[in-house]
């Protein structure tokens, strides 16, 4: 009898630290190079020269020093994790009311008949998320009442990660406006922002309506019993719950201007939702005390995918250590020079997507890579929005899939979805998408866009 393989990936904790020493060993293998840098006033960000590539002294990252690189990794992701201790806290005070699950039985009983209509919704909500905002570890805290909205409608988790991070990352690939991709590619790039958006609008919808449609068919055909309501849940959202619902919309409005305004950082949006739930505590009528053990008890919940952000992020310190990350970006991008137009484009998100495993920050890939591939563009004969494309669509589109991406495992996680499920039914998604990305790039090519 033959048996049946079956796709399977380690504990998310086992394959980051396994991925740390890989990049470790990877600092022995590759020879040491860098790029010099310069400040660059647009961005405010420190970026490469192009043209400056040289070998530097060998520093290779011994297996005691890959694991010191571990904590490390959690501090230089500080920020980030306590975005998403705060944010954790503030909704666990926010559900603690009960407002969510009333909230989600109210729609659940408004769509009777029409369930599947709460995908493209929810969908487009957390898509509109990424474009704006590139939202990722904001999704984190929010995965507990998905998962009551989705066992309300008999849903499986994946329809819960599928409608969530799967549309807010196809909404960041495609965004005309997200601030930290296009935005910072194209200021790189010496464009106008927001140049190309009504283009870029255009395959945006055409790969959001293409995720929504799959997430649709197989939530349909993955459907199970229904969870019964509780009777309080059953009660129906009361005046308090507008209330409160209102305040999380105010915040999150808040945090738009905030960013795109007064350049809000990761701790800005932190001190933001902390509010938030404070006032939401102390409206609710669950006092100091009541809203502080919440918030305990949100920052518990949080743990995990805390500690998945800081060892996502320890790959880059050791490849950092091993000063071969600018190694890898000029063996990507070396052979695209002596290729035709076409073909320099699609190479480009192909080198992209590969840079984005060991360099999982969309911004920071941004001002690695863009300066080189200006000069190339330019050389070629190609339009820099051109390959602001190729840029947002491989390295965007790559959040999908990548285990180095620790908000993505932190979702999966606090959804019980693993890796490997993910995988099988992201990746032939991801595919089309690319696709999508492709065809796009082919038409702006073709049509000249500037």
């Amino acid at each position: 009898m033959t048996r049946r393989f079956r796709f399977s990936v380690p504990h998310p904790l086992v394959l980051l630290t396994a991925c740390v020493i890989l990049a470790a060993v990877a600092s022995h293998v590759l020879p040491a190079g860098e790029f010099d840098r310069r400040d660059d006033e647009a961005t405010g960000r420190s970026v490469v020269v192009a043209g400056t590539y040289h070998e530097v002294d060998p520093s290779p990252v011994g297996f005691f020093d890959a694991i010191v690189a571990l904590p490390r990794g959690m501090a230089d992701a500080a920020e980030v994790i306590f975005l998403v201790f705060l944010i954790g806290g503030a909704f666990t005070v926010v559900d603690e009311t009960g407002a969510l699950k009333r909230g989600v039985t109210s729609m659940v009983r408004a769509l009777h008949g029409r369930d599947l209509l709460v995908i493209p919704v929810v969908s487009v909500l957390f898509a509109t998320g990424g474009v704006v905002e590139n939202m990722q570890e904001e999704i984190i805290p929010l995965v507990p009442v998905l998962l009551i909205l989705t066992r309300r409608l008999g849903f499986t988790p994946m329809v819960a990660v599928a409608m969530s991070a799967g549309a807010a990352f196809v909404g960041s690939a495609f965004s005309p406006i997200n601030p930290f991709q296009v935005s910072i590619a194209q200021r790189l790039a010496e464009l106008p922002l927001g140049s190309g958006a009504g283009f870029r609008i255009v395959f945006l919808l055409i790969a959001l309506a293409f995720w929504i449609t799959v997430t649709m068919r197989y939530a349909r055909r993955t459907r199970g019993p229904a969870e019964d309501v509780a009777d309080e849940a059953a009660e129906g959202v009361r005046a308090a719950d507008l209330g409160i619902f209102a305040l999380v919309g105010v915040t999150f409005a808040a945090v738009v201007v905030g960013m795109f305004a007064w350049h809000w950082g990761f701790n800005e949006l932190s001190a933001a939702f902390f509010i938030m739930g404070v006032i939401v505590g102390l409206l609710s009528g669950m006092r100091v005390g009541g809203t502080a053990e919440a918030y305990v008890r949100g920052f518990r919940g949080m743990a995990y995918a805390g500690i998945l952000i800081g060892f996502a992020r320890a790959i880059y310190v050791v490849l950092q250590d091993g000063r071969i990350v600018d190694t890898i970006v000029h063996a990507m991008f070396t052979p695209l020079e002596g290729l035709p137009v076409l073909a320099s484009s699609m190479g480009m998100v192909a080198a992209q997507t590969a840079i984005h495993v060991p360099v999982p920050s969309v911004s920071g890939q941004a001002v690695l890579t863009m300066p080189l591939l200006v000069p190339l563009s330019d050389l070629l004969g190609m339009s820099r929005q051109v390959t602001v494309l190729a840029y947002q669509y491989g390295a965007g589109l790559c959040e999908l899939l990548t285990p180095t991406n620790g908000a993505l495992m932190a979702i999966l996680a606090s959804a019980g979805v693993r890796y490997e499920d993910w995988i099988r039914f992201a990746a032939p998604r991801y595919l089309v998408l690319v696709a999508i990305g492709v065809v796009a790039i082919g038409v702006a090519l073709g049509v000249g866009l500037q």
